[in-house]
């Protein structure tokens, strides 16, 4: 449907035309109608008006200065002029102009209606065809996105494909940046900004021919004009209303350089979860990071001490050590990463012994697993805080359902802490004042398995612990756990494990490794 305009300093044909056009069966939009040109060049820049009937000659303004007047203001409209057998020559003029047809006068109704069927089956005509440009149009958008998307993940393509694709945006590739959005959100959080809202805002910054999106999910990543101050970009969103973090990689030169700008993009993402606080991140903010460190095995485990007292607020205050920003902001990632594995492990660990107790009731340690599964890290301390406040609660509740076993619990905690001297049932019984037998059975009946199963699985959860996270020789680690020889450490692993340690060893590493390349893979 169109709108059509009528131009006619006389008005009795304004009005005789608008009648006629009304009884077509055209399903027009709305006729309106113009005593002069410039009456008429009011109504086109007001409104979108798809075809003009106009007069030739017309006081103040005549059909074709309106015509030109158009042209020069790149108003698209199409127009049927009206003329007198005297006026041909002006006739001749406008179809110059472009006009689709002249009618003479007196107009005839079945040459009205004929002439404008002609103009909206064009203008029909075009419409669909322009509609199947910009379909031909985007697909082909889609196609060199998607290829250049594997492109930046590694995929190989040939030198002809590259300075091709190149040119295709030589100013961008140039020198550019990639550029990762994170929005900020809480867990749950309703009403989030899609990706396209952003790159909305990024087309502001940089223009069209400064910005270049690569991905939309599950976070936006762009090339960038290198040219424009990385900081513009996070302002700009803070001025959209969106809390995002820009995280973008230092200036880069032609369009090889895409895949080890995106690993450097990546690797700064994972970086952004120990800098919360900074809008944009970039390679400047990682450079001193410290590549080689100990993790506080101490404090982790007089942490875990607490566990099952009424001292909640300590092991709140402990987590918070522990994960200090000014703690993790001096090492690499791989620092908190590996902190968050021996928290995992240590609520694995205490959970098992009171699991035969715990019902229906458990902790969900498995949502601890993958840091980067949250928002952002003071998401995912909250969430260990949280299961481990529940920990101790169950230990309490433990306690306190076998007060008349104080003794025992006693004994277990002396195995956590001594699990590495030579230790066996008599003499915890007798640091516990019980007799051997009675302890024993006492024992069995309210862990669930012997005292010597328990004291080995502790060893060698421990050995796992340290064969995963250490360098440490087999030998050293046998001494570490309690075991008097090499040889019967060995032999006890592999009839539990079902392989020997260096082979358990070997597995954690791939696993390891196959955890972060899936990251890496999933991030995108």
């Amino acid at each position: 449907m169109i709108s059509i305009l009528i131009v006619d300093d006389q008005k009795h044909i304004r009005d005789g035309l608008q009648a006629m056009l009304s009884q077509f069966p055209l399903g027009l939009e709305q006729i309106f109608t113009a005593g002069n040109g410039l009456e008429a060049l009011q109504l086109l820049r007001e409104h979108s008006i798809g075809l003009v009937i106009t007069d030739i000659r017309m006081p103040d303004m005549d059909g074709l200065t309106l015509m030109e007047q158009c042209k020069e203001e790149r108003i698209r409209a199409d127009f049927l002029i009206i003329s007198g057998y005297s006026d041909f020559a002006y006739a001749q003029k406008a179809i110059g102009l472009g006009a689709k047809g002249y009618l003479l006068k007196p107009v005839k109704r079945e040459d009205l209606q004929k002439s404008v069927e002609h103009v909206l089956q064009e203008v029909s005509t075009r419409q669909a065809l322009s509609r199947n440009m910009r379909q031909v149009s985007r697909r082909a958008r889609e196609t060199d996105r998607k290829e250049l998307y594997m492109f930046m993940q590694g995929a190989v393509y040939d030198d002809s494909w590259i300075a091709e694709t190149e040119e295709q945006s030589s100013e961008l590739w140039r020198q550019y940046r990639l550029c990762l959005l994170r929005e900020e959100l809480w867990i749950n959080q309703p009403g989030a900004v899609s990706a396209h809202g952003m790159e909305s805002i990024a087309y502001g910054v940089y223009g069209k021919r400064g910005c270049l999106p690569l991905q939309h999910r599950p976070h936006l990543i762009l090339a960038v004009d290198a040219g424009v101050e990385p900081g513009a970009l996070a302002a700009a969103l803070k001025g959209g209303g969106i809390d995002a973090v820009a995280v973008m990689t230092g200036p880069r030169q032609g369009l090889k350089e895409l895949p080890d700008s995106y690993s450097a993009l990546m690797e700064l993402y994972r970086h952004s979860y120990l800098f919360p606080d900074k809008r944009c991140l970039t390679p400047a903010h990682i450079e001193g990071l410290e590549q080689h460190w100990q993790l506080p095995y101490e404090e982790i485990y007089a942490l875990f001490q607490l566990v099952g007292t009424k001292n909640s607020g300590q092991i709140a205050d402990g987590i918070s050590g522990l994960f200090h920003k000014s703690v993790l902001q001096r090492y690499h990632i791989r620092y908190t990463q590996q902190l968050c594995r021996a928290m995992v492990e240590m609520l694995d660990e205490y959970e098992r012994v009171i699991r035969p107790y715990l019902g229906e009731e458990a902790l969900d340690i498995d949502c601890l697993r993958n840091l980067f599964d949250y928002p952002g890290i003071r998401d995912y301390i909250g969430a260990l805080q949280q299961q481990l406040l529940r920990l101790n609660q169950f230990y309490y509740e433990f306690k306190c359902s076998y007060r008349n076993t104080q003794d025992l619990n006693e004994a277990i905690r002396y195995i956590h802490e001594n699990y590495h001297k030579p230790l066996d049932l008599a003499m915890v019984s007798n640091h516990v004042s019980l007799n051997y037998a009675y302890f024993s059975n006492l024992f069995k009946k309210n862990v669930g398995k012997g005292f010597a199963e328990y004291l080995r699985d502790v060893r060698l959860d421990k050995a796992r612990r340290l064969l995963a996270d250490t360098e440490l020789k087999i030998v050293e680690v046998a001494d570490m756990v309690g075991y008097e020889s090499y040889k019967s450490f060995t032999r006890t692993f592999r009839d539990v494990m079902g392989m020997q340690p260096t082979e358990y060893r070997q597995q954690i590493r791939r696993k390891q490794g196959k955890e972060e390349e899936a990251f890496r893979d999933t991030a995108l």
